[in-house]
């Protein structure tokens, strides 16, 4: 007979999130791990795989997470740029709210692995096209209703709001100066109006 888990898998892999997020994952060992998520290590790899695995699902879960936060932010939005100067607010607040200065996870996720896994080079593509993809559907209505010119090119104008974000996601690393930010976020919306 089976045993039944004594933990919530959700809960563990959110916490695993955190782990990677704060160490990346060259620096999480797996006793970071067993210690961090409160499970041993036969559990760990029962449930979840090796770290690896584990890595994966814990980027997919971010993924989905921050798919969820930005689709209910710009569906709240009375306009296009209202959408995009409160989507780029709230990156710029969670960043610097974070006292440990993490960046993004899928941008860290990025620069660590990308180049050397297809696995994670593919997470982060799709994480990026999904907020591209929520970009483009912002700029053209957007479009449709005056406010961003219907000569722009809404694909690379959301490339161009992909990149800034990243850019103010590693900037963070570097500066927690709010102005600094607010500049950015003035200056691109100058840029797509």
């Amino acid at each position: 007979m089976a045993r039944t888990k004594d933990f919530d898998q959700q809960d563990v892999l959110q916490k695993a999130v955190c782990l990677f997020w704060e160490k990346g994952y060259n620096g999480t060992s797996m006793q970071d791990l067993v210690d961090g998520l409160g499970i041993s290590r036969s559990s760990l790899y029962d449930t979840f795989g090796d770290k690896y695995q584990l890595y994966l699902k814990a980027l997919n879960l971010y993924k989905q997470q921050y798919e969820s936060q930005v689709n209910k932010l710009t569906g709240q939005a009375t306009s296009a740029k209202a959408a995009i100067q409160k989507l780029l607010e709230m990156v710029v607040d969670e960043l610097l709210t974070d006292q440990q200065r993490k960046g993004c996870f899928t941008v860290n996720a990025g620069i660590e692995l990308a180049n050397q896994d297809s696995q994670v080079s593919q997470l982060v593509r799709e994480t990026e096209q999904q907020l591209e993809q929520a970009f483009i559907g912002i700029i053209r209505q957007g479009q449709e209703n005056g406010e961003i010119g219907k000569e722009k090119d809404a694909q690379a104008l959301a490339r161009f709001l992909n990149n800034t974000i990243k850019g103010i996601q590693v900037s963070v690393k570097s500066t927690s100066d709010r102005r600094f930010f607010d500049d950015i976020i003035t200056t691109t919306l100058l840029v797509i109006v």
